[in-house]
C-alpha cells in the first residue's frame, strides 16, 4: 500500500470510490471539485493505492493559514476496518502540521453516526459551532 499525491489519470476511480463510500450528491459535481483542487494546494489530495494498483482510499486537505480541513476521506469497501482511514488521516494532518497549520477540522453530515465514530476514536470532537454554507457557483 502507497500513500501518494492525486495524479489527474486517478479521476475514474477517484469518483468510482467516492461514489461506493456514499460521498457525492446530486448538487456536487465530484469531478469539478477534482479540478478546483488541482488549482488549490494540489499537493494536499492524497490517494492510497493497493499493491495491485487500485485506488483504495482518498484525502483531500486544505489550509487557510488560519484552520486546516480534511475533505473526501473515503476507504473502499475492501479495506474498511484496517486502518487505513486511520492512516490517511494521519498522512493529512502531517502535511497541514507541516505547513503550520495548529488546527484541523471535519465536516461529517448529520447522522452519520459510524463516521462520527470514526472521528472520535482519532480524537476528534464537536466544536459547538454549526457549520452553515451558500453556494457561490451552482454545479
Amino acid at each position: 500500500m502507497t500513500i501518494r499525491s492525486f495524479d489527474p489519470a486517478d479521476t475514474d476511480a477517484v469518483v468510482a470510490l467516492w461514489q461506493e463510500a456514499g460521498l457525492t450528491r446530486p448538487w456536487n459535481d465530484p469531478r469539478k471539485d477534482i479540478e478546483r483542487k488541482l488549482r488549490v494546494q494540489a499537493e494536499l489530495f492524497r490517494v492510497a493505492v493497493a499493491d495491485d494498483g487500485r485506488i483504495v482510499a482518498t484525502a483531500m486537505s486544505g489550509y487557510d493559514g488560519h484552520r486546516g480541513w480534511v475533505y473526501y476521506v473515503a476507504v473502499a469497501d475492501s479495506e474498511r476496518g484496517t486502518g487505513l482511514g486511520a492512516r490517511m488521516m494521519a498522512d493529512a494532518e502531517g502535511l497541514l502540521l507541516d505547513l503550520g497549520c495548529p488546527k484541523v477540522n471535519v465536516q461529517v453530515r448529520e447522522g452519520n453516526d459510524r463516521v462520527i465514530g470514526f472521528y472520535e476514536h482519532l480524537g476528534f470532537a464537536p466544536d459547538k459551532a454549526m457549520g452553515l454554507g451558500r453556494r457561490l457557483i451552482a454545479d
